[in-house]
């Protein structure tokens, strides 16, 4: 598929870019970008969560009552999980909730992904990104012209900008990545993409040698 090259300021350039039907124009696979996004969320989750188990707790061992003719029964020392402030039974324990899924099931989702985006018409490609200097209002003013600047919205370029990178971070509907770091949850997440020309063949590149 085919589409239009702007320039930073939102003007055509006159020419089109032809995006890689291998990725772009590929039926999309829900499976397989569900279980990469759970996997992505999966891998996030701290799973620190724990409770104390009996030989963790610091309680007195005194007999708590006489063995016979209380009526109650005979449960234990204080850190019974009968107790209040005792032990819990079966409690939970750090661990972690990242799971793994096959190189090739993640190669597919990506491409699903973009698949989504373009199927949507939701893929800008602009000929280049260049600041002079790191400025948020210009960096805005970048998105205005492209009209993306009130959606979610995921810019992806070629190489490591420094300028583009410190004049985004502080916009909170936007990010910045480079195009072979974007991963499945960055590029669902976002309404818009916004890619420069030598991104999008770095993306095709690196999807193609998958």
């Amino acid at each position: 598929m085919k589409v239009k090259v702007l320039t930073q300021e939102g003007k055509e350039t006159g020419r089109e870019i032809e995006l890689a039907d291998s990725i772009f124009g590929i039926e999309p696979n829900d499976h397989a970008v569900w279980l990469s996004v759970r996997q992505h969320q999966a891998a996030l989750h701290q799973g620190t969560h724990k409770s104390k188990e009996r030989w963790e707790i610091s309680r007195t061992t005194k007999k708590a009552f006489r063995q016979k003719g209380t009526g109650g029964a005979r449960r234990g020392d204080m850190k019974s999980p009968l107790v209040r402030g005792g032990a819990r039974v079966f409690g939970p324990k750090p661990h972690s909730y990242d799971f793994k899924i096959n190189k090739k099931v993640k190669d597919i989702a990506k491409k699903s992904a973009f698949a989504y985006k373009a199927k949507e018409s939701n893929i800008i490609v602009v000929d280049n990104l260049n600041m002079s200097a790191p400025k948020t209002k210009d960096f805005i003013s970048i998105l205005k012209n492209l009209n993306v600047a009130d959606v979610r919205s995921l810019i992806l370029i070629s190489e490591a900008n420094q300028n583009v990178f410190l004049s985004s971070r502080n916009i909170p509907k936007t990010s910045v990545i480079e195009a072979t770091q974007a991963g499945i949850f960055e590029v669902m997440n976002a309404k818009k993409i916004v890619m420069t020309e030598l991104a999008v063949k770095e993306l095709e590149a690196n999807l193609s040698n998958n």
